[in-house]
């Protein structure tokens, strides 16, 4: 929870430093004191170090300071279709759970952000309603190829496309000439393309009947549709030097694939989501669409691999890929997946969820830090996020890792009641999240970033 929610206590609304036994510096957690000045960390001192001109956020010495959650996918819909999310719900949701930057994608909105103009328009949709800082993708979709370099000067952070069926209509994928055409731009901008890999003709020739069972749905979204979009991902990066990223890996079989192409020197990134690491199929019930995403949940074999791929450093980051509907798309079909909304909601619990899976591993906070803050703000080029350090941007959060998250849809900040952790305890809580030195959610102080020229 963020500060300004019930029963976190009260915090300062502007501290002018934080003390902390357990403060995430180097990759090492160690006493110190952050001295904070105009929204900036001035300096790092020693734990007595003191303080003059103002309060002091003195944090518990069980609990750690960690950076901010810089998350770099997710899906705000706004405008056009507010009723699933909207900025002012999915920033004071970010907030809530230690998320002090999003990367707003560009499909779901309309328009989507495939132009100029249409980046414009979700800028001035955005204004005065964000608690956190909030960059954007722009969108690569067939015949937008000459928009893209309108859209990097305007300071989108990169670009996102889809190799099969978004889901919405106005967001169609790209076919394999027009994705090596986006690739090329890609390329010459000095950009990033970030890709939703499966194929489509994979896609197509899987079973997609309609059934309410989860393992239905899994077979309909096999393996196979993510290393073949994979293997082309790869193929197309090779040829034309473009910067690429692979969002929401869910099949560990790809991990080879793209460990092979890193030590080749392909320029690829890649990351994973929570609920990938958090839940696995064999747990899923029937009829249950919270639990739908593309690509899907797959079993716990699959889950461990994809920890050993972080652990191994071929998957770089963990993002939300908060993805919400109303309870009507959601739904829709009475229970029949395939009809169903595809997304997991799950912005405010992500950070928590990965912490909590990640201590029963033994895996530590710095790890989780590196996963979600710092790797993130790297993978986009936002030098000052993601990092407690001095010029940093003063956006901390604070862990309590003895406290519990229960978690219940309703009582969370998204705009629909509807998630997959619906239910479940979480080991861990974020009991304040400073956005450049502020601890309370203000729809006035969020900023809107872009990309920092290089």
């Amino acid at each position: 929870m963020s500060a300004d929610h019930p029963g976190s206590g009260e915090v300062d609304a502007r501290p002018a430093a934080v003390r902390g036994r357990q403060v995430l510096l180097d990759g090492v957690l160690r006493p110190a004191t952050l001295l904070l000045e105009a929204g900036r960390i001035g300096a790092v001192e020693g734990f007595d170090h003191p303080v003059a001109g103002g309060p002091v956020l003195e944090v518990p010495a069980t609990s750690y300071v960690l950076p901010g959650v810089v998350d770099t996918h997710v899906h705000v819909n706004e405008p056009g279709r507010t009723h699933w999310e909207g900025f002012a719900s999915a920033t004071r949701a970010a907030h809530a759970g230690g998320v002090t930057t999003l990367v707003d994608m560009p499909l779901n909105a309309l328009p989507p952000t495939t132009t100029l103009a249409a980046l414009r328009t979700k800028q001035a949709a955005a204004r005065g309603q964000l608690c956190v800082d909030v960059a954007f993708w722009g969108g690569a979709v067939p015949g937008t190829v000459a928009e893209l370099e309108a859209l990097h000067e305007a300071g989108v952070l990169g670009f996102k496309c889809f190799l099969s069926p978004s889901g919405v209509p106005e967001f169609p994928p790209l076919d394999p000439a027009g994705f090596a055409a986006a690739m090329s731009e890609v390329a010459r901008l000095d950009s990033l393309m970030v890709v939703h890999a499966e194929d489509a003709a994979v896609l197509e020739a899987a079973p997609q009947r309609p059934s309410r069972a989860y393992a239905d749905f899994l077979l309909s979204r096999p393996d196979e549709a993510e290393t073949a979009a994979i293997t082309r991902v790869l193929d197309v990066a090779r040829v034309t030097g473009a910067r690429v990223h692979v969002l929401h890996l869910s099949s560990a079989r790809a991990l080879d694939l793209l460990a092979d192409a890193r030590a080749d020197g392909v320029p690829v990134s890649v990351e994973t989501c929570p609920h990938y690491l958090c839940l696995e199929a064999g747990a899923i019930p029937d009829a249950a669409p919270q639990f739908k995403c593309c690509p899907p949940i797959r079993d716990a074999a699959n889950r461990e691999q994809l920890w050993q791929g972080l652990l191994d450093g071929v998957i770089d980051v963990v993002v939300s890929d908060h993805s919400p509907a109303t309870a009507e798309e959601k739904g829709r079909g009475g229970g029949d997946l395939q009809q169903a909304w595809g997304g997991v909601s799950g912005l405010q619990v992500g950070f928590t969820a990965v912490a909590a899976e990640a201590a029963a591993r033994g895996i530590g906070i710095d790890r989780v830090a590196r996963w979600m803050s710092t790797g993130t703000a790297d993978l986009v080029g936002l030098a000052h996020k993601g990092r407690i350090e001095a010029g940093a941007d003063a956006d901390l959060l604070v862990h309590d890792p003895t406290g519990r998250t229960p978690v219940r849809a309703e009582d969370l900040a998204h705009r629909n009641p509807i998630t997959a952790y619906d239910g479940l305890t979480l080991a861990g809580r974020v009991t304040t999240t400073l956005v450049r030195g502020r601890a309370t959610a203000d729809p006035r102080w969020g900023r809107m970033l872009e990309r920092t020229p290089t």
